[in-house]
């Protein structure tokens, strides 16, 4: 199976895409990584990938383009059914096996229990990969709530918590509830970038997310 990291959100439109990125630029240089982001959703209006490529300023080989792609801006259970397809996990969990000679960046549609078939949701996959999970969260007002349950829905399912990042003007309050109650470590507080740049993001990347180092080893 592959190695690396599961990044998934307390919501859709929370940073997501961004921290993956900057994923990419923190930890190029130790690792060989390679962005993979399984099922994108409303395809024609939001490409993550495309994103990723051009905010981590990627060279082809870092960048996994196969994987699910659906028209619709929905849950990826309701665009694959209005699309005439069925997301299979299986699947899925074989093209990240072709890519297990790097280290993954894997980016989830929306959150944990987000639904991608009749019986599976974003948590199955996240389960058989069997990779740790970093979380990316708002920094506003209702994040402590919705922070919580996203770590109580991966402990629950014995996934490992890599930590928090959090995305938004700098709360301090806030995070320190979310270290304290969900019993984990903000590993970053990504502010609104403006503009949003591959040379922005990198700057941040490489001196204020992780400075510690402790997501080092999800890539060996």
């Amino acid at each position: 199976m592959p190695r690396g990291l599961f990044v998934t959100g307390t919501d859709t439109g929370v940073g997501k895409t961004v921290v993956s990125a900057a994923l990419l630029h923190r930890y190029r240089h130790q690792a060989r990584l390679r962005y993979w982001k399984p099922v994108q959703t409303g395809i024609e209006e939001d490409d993550d990938t495309a994103a990723v490529a051009a905010l981590a300023a990627c060279a082809p080989g870092e960048i996994v383009r196969e994987g699910v792609r659906l028209p619709r801006p929905l849950s990826p259970h309701a665009a694959a059914a209005l699309a005439g397809v069925t997301i299979e996990t299986t699947a899925l969990l074989a093209a990240a096996a072709r890519h297990a000679d790097a280290g993954l960046v894997i980016e989830g549609a929306g959150g944990v229990l987000v639904p991608l078939n009749g019986t599976d949701t974003m948590a199955t996959l996240m389960t058989r990969l069997g990779l740790p999970v970093l979380v990316v969260a708002r920094s506003s007002l209702g994040t402590i709530n919705h922070t919580l349950l996203t770590l109580d829905a991966l402990r629950a399912r014995q996934l490992a918590v890599a930590g928090v990042v959090m995305v938004g003007a700098r709360n301090e309050s806030n995070r320190a509830a979310i270290e304290h109650y969900g019993g984990t470590t903000v590993l970053g507080e990504l502010p609104w970038l403006d503009p949003l740049t591959p040379a922005a993001l990198e700057v941040w990347a490489t001196s204020r997310l992780d400075p510690g180092g402790l997501l080092g080893s999800v890539w060996a």
